[in-house]
């Protein structure tokens, strides 16, 4: 049977009960379609911007490559000081496939908010980092919030979805809540776990941990608060978005990214 990847993907998303699915095992290689995001040596094609402070200032050393790793850290800072951060690739993506891993270490920043404790996240959709102004806190866009375990014997997912200045149609609805809990598994310690975006436009966006398929929802909107400081300019509420950058997410615990890939995939809104 011949049929295309996004055509066997797009049955299985639309299907009842898709939930909790696995994932297909990729072949990496460019000739399959992956593109390598991050080159283990650099973040040459990628731009900073850092709450506080001008686009392009990588303030502290906050990222950092070593050992094939983006490495987030604090060790320069001093007080947190709500100096969230993120770290966007140049290149706006709409129809794609994104896989990475993460695993958290170390000890949550001082001054850092407390459920910022083991926490980072990949932001999608986003606003260019170009058009943030100097003191905004978050990018306009979809987050795939990443949470570890805290050791304490109690449930907390990982590929969340939280949605600065945005909103998003969940379970057939516009969803009330700024984040909307997976169905994953608990990941406690430092152990590298995988993640997955699969974003249709504004059609369809699906999270998927260690090959699990734990939350799904569409059409991303700009709209809702919590993002501050912004250009009034950038805030469309009700504004469909379709396409946007790509960031990696530092807000005060220390976290390890690597292998990042991404396929771009057929597709139009």
């Amino acid at each position: 049977m011949k049929r295309s990847f996004f055509s066997l993907i797009s049955i299985c998303f639309l299907a009842i009960g898709c939930s909790g699915t696995r994932s297909v095992v990729y072949d990496n290689s460019p000739d399959k379609g992956w593109k390598q995001l991050f080159n283990g040596k650099d973040t040459k094609g990628w731009t900073v911007k850092i709450n506080h402070h001008e686009t392009g200032d990588n303030f502290g050393n906050t990222f950092r490559v070593e050992d094939g790793i983006i490495k987030i850290r604090y060790d320069q800072y001093g007080m947190f000081n709500d100096q969230f951060g993120h770290l966007y690739y140049d290149t706006p993506y709409s129809y794609f496939h994104l896989k990475f891993e993460y695993r958290f270490v170390g000890e949550l920043q001082k001054g850092a908010p407390d459920y910022t404790l083991r926490n980072s996240g990949i932001m999608f959709h986003s606003q260019d980092p170009r058009t943030m102004l100097k003191n905004q806190d978050w990018p306009i866009s979809i987050e795939m919030q990443l949470l570890g375990g805290l050791s304490d014997g109690k449930s907390r997912s990982t590929g969340n979805m939280c949605s600065p200045g945005t909103d998003v149609v969940y379970k057939g609805r516009v969803s009330p809540d700024h984040c909307i809990n997976s169905i994953s598994k608990t990941y406690d310690g430092d152990q590298w776990v995988k993640g997955e975006l699969i974003v249709q436009g504004s059609k369809l966006i699906t999270h998927i941990i260690n090959g699990d398929t734990v939350l799904q929802y569409s059409k991303p909107t700009i709209g809702g608060g919590v993002a501050t400081g912004y250009d009034l300019k950038y805030k469309v509420d009700g504004k469909l978005l379709s396409a946007g950058f790509i960031a990696l997410q530092s807000e005060g615990q220390p976290v390890d990214f690597r292998n990042i890939y991404i396929k771009q995939l057929p597709g139009k809104e």
